[in-house]
């Protein structure tokens, strides 16, 4: 009985050992096997077979990640298929006809992983064909926004074989013969391919129809044939030893698919189909027309309670979005609701701009109601604290208007404070400006405690009823002063200015660089830019006959540079047209970054054409980055060294135990 006794008090010591012991109990190692195929059914690369239903077996549990995106069926499927994980398969139902003589491909890229440790199988292609023969030849390559080399993510890519006639009609009524789809890099691989000849085209489809047939679509066509061919190639494998030790570099031989370096330069039309997409009328004194394209003429409005000769129109440059202000505020203050009729220019459904009026009742979201009682808040709240400060003031105060009592027309000039010596100063407006008295504007040199006139110019900013820029001969190292006389400016809605005064210091030639930039290549018409760090154009000069750009006054920085072929010299770039057979002009980037540095001359050869383009643009200003690459986690690693660390630190804490006893018995003989 004691016996018993003193083995279940052992068991029970050694439990409570176990349990309080550093770290949780240990389930295994963990499962780093990506999933594996067993059998497919047809068989992979299966020739004459007409199964529209297909079921691939994998050795484990799996999952499919945005299978709607990743996974591709060639040729294209008019009806979706359905793709779906079901256990340990993968289930693929096919709807439409099969082709004879047809390789099927079905890429999956790295969408199947395992369903517990999410270990990606890496890329996986199945395939089948309805005749004899298996095409297994593949075309690769990028797709680039044409206008600023950004990868495009998710744009389809096809082929149509070169003994295809080449026009303007045939994306816009053949379905590609092959196709795939871009991922992060913007890159492509399409596979299935006969041996043979084609033409590529990228297109971005948004009815779901394999069609160019919408203006809106992002299309890319290429007049050049290639040639597919293959060879063999070696390609170079790290074995690593741990994860910070390489052990050795193996040579694995592959079979290379050419070509694999096509790059496509997408681009959308101009000449959108033409829209109102919407309107709004937030404030009572004006009103916002919103279309969907630009368009040479602005609307026709006919007010049906109101007199629109009132009306005022602030379009955008392109006459997409125009604004109205309405000058009879007495109207507006007594009827909030503006009725009126709408003419302008819409595509119908063949394609073409016809008038189109529409019956529009706007109403203000913020009311003059709404707008008074916060006007009358702001006056009275003066007010009392006036009052306050005349109470607790030992002297008189000098009298004081109450700024709430009258509105204002706002007027901000940028840049403030201090000008780089090719700046010049603008002034904008928050409403439209009617009228300004140039006799009551003064624009002095600040010498000391002195001011000097100097002569000025104010002219409007082109396309603009808000601007206008102040132009002098600035000089470096110098402060300036304008003033402003108030009710130098009026609006449209008969409010005028108050008083301004502003100052400016021109900063040193000495805080400054220079970059000189060279274009080396025979290209003519090239327009260079500086990019800024958020790849937006900062400068922009048209090269000279040698080539040369030269750009002073440079902050220190760090800049990227862009140019285009300007072939019609409108100083902008154009878009391409599919009917018309017209590429969009061609743009370059330097690769990577220039450096300037204050009091020193940056000068720079560049040949925009000795870098593929899909290599130019530099990532630091690249919107569109590489997808994730999926990778096993790595987790036995992990879990190998903190049971090294766990078992290193109880061998410790058991030689302290075994010092601590030795002393304890030392002490006890003492």
């Amino acid at each position: 009985m004691n016996g018993r006794r003193y083995l279940t008090v052992t068991l029970f010591a050694l439990l409570l050992a176990a349990c309080a012991s550093i770290g949780n109990p240990d389930g295994g190692r963990y499962d780093e096997t990506p999933p594996k195929v067993l059998v497919s059914y047809p068989a992979d690369k299966a020739t004459n077979s007409d199964k529209k239903k297909i079921s691939i077996a994998f050795d484990e549990y799996i999952k499919l990640e945005n299978a709607s995106e990743k996974v591709i069926v060639s040729p294209p499927q008019i009806e979706a298929p359905n793709i779906r994980a079901d256990g340990k398969r993968v289930r693929i139902d096919l709807y439409d006809s099969l082709q004879a003589n047809t390789t099927y491909t079905i890429d999956f890229s790295d969408a199947i992983e395992d369903n517990n440790e999410g270990n990606p199988m890496g890329n996986y292609t199945y395939s089948f064909s309805t005749g004899d023969e298996i095409d297994t030849m593949e075309v690769a390559g990028t797709v680039l926004n044409a206008e600023n080399l950004e990868p495009i993510k998710g744009i389809m890519v096809g082929l149509y074989p070169a003994d295809t006639s080449f026009n303007d009609t045939i994306l816009r009524s053949t379905p590609f013969k092959r196709v795939s789809r871009t991922n992060g890099s913007g890159k492509f691989s399409i596979k299935g391919v006969k041996p043979g000849k084609y033409h590529v085209f990228a297109l971005k489809d948004a009815d779901g129809n394999f069609l160019f047939n919408q203006k809106s679509e992002i299309i890319a066509f290429d007049t050049t044939t290639y040639t597919t061919s293959q060879g063999p190639d070696l390609r170079m494998d790290t074995v690593w030893r741990d994860s910070t030790h390489w052990d050795s570099i193996r040579a694995i031989p592959f079979t290379h698919y050419y070509p694999d370096d096509i790059v496509l330069r997408a681009f959308q039309e101009e000449g959108q189909d033409q829209h109102m997409l919407k309107n709004e009328r937030l404030v009572p004194e004006s009103f916002t027309l919103y279309f969907t394209a630009p368009a040479d003429s602005l609307p026709k409005i006919k007010g049906i309670n109101f007199n629109d000769s009132c009306l005022v129109a602030e379009p955008t440059l392109h006459n997409d979005t125009i604004t109205y202000w309405v000058t009879d505020t007495m109207f507006t203050y007594h009827q909030d609701t503006l009725a009126m009729t709408i003419t302008y220019l819409e595509t119908d459904t063949l394609g073409m701009l016809s008038p189109h009026t529409d019956t529009l009742e706007m109403a203000p979201k913020t009311t003059y109601e709404k707008l008074k009682k916060e006007k009358d808040k702001k006056i009275e709240d003066w007010e009392k604290e006036r009052e306050k400060k005349l109470k607790k003031a030992k002297e008189p105060l000098p009298y004081e208007e109450n700024p709430f009592l009258k509105t204002f027309l706002e007027i901000t000039g940028k840049p403030a404070g201090s000008l780089d010596p090719n700046q010049n100063v603008v002034f904008t407006s928050n409403e439209p400006i009617a009228s300004l008295d140039t006799t009551m504007m003064h624009f002095y040199l600040k010498k000391d405690s002195n001011l000097i006139p100097q002569p000025f110019l104010f002219l409007p900013v082109e396309g603009s009823l808000r601007s206008y820029t102040l132009y002098a001969e600035w000089e470096t190292k110098q402060q300036y002063v304008f003033q402003v006389d108030s009710a130098a400016f009026l609006s449209i809605l008969g409010n005028g200015s108050k008083a301004i005064k502003q100052e400016f210091r021109v900063r040193d030639e000495d805080e400054f660089g220079s970059i000189f930039v060279h274009i080396t290549s025979k290209d003519s018409n090239v327009v260079v830019q500086i990019m800024s760090k958020g790849d937006k154009p900062m400068r922009t000069l048209r090269a000279d006959e040698k080539g040369r750009a030269d750009f002073y006054y440079m902050k220190p920085g760090d800049y990227y540079i862009r140019c285009f072929i300007d072939n019609n010299q409108n100083d902008k770039w154009d878009t391409g047209n599919y009917q018309e057979g017209k590429q969009p002009e061609e743009v370059f980037y330097f690769p990577k970054p220039l450096t300037v540095k204050a009091k020193w001359d940056l000068a720079q050869d560049w040949n925009p054409r000795l870098e593929r383009l899909d290599k130019q643009k530099a990532m630091e200003i690249t919107k569109q980055k590489p997808d994730k690459e999926k990778t096993v986690k790595d987790r036995n690693r992990k879990r190998d060294e903190e049971m090294r660390k766990a078992k290193s630190g109880r061998s410790k804490n058991s030689n302290n135990r075994s010092s601590n006893s030795t002393n304890s018995n030392r002490n006890s003989f003492r």
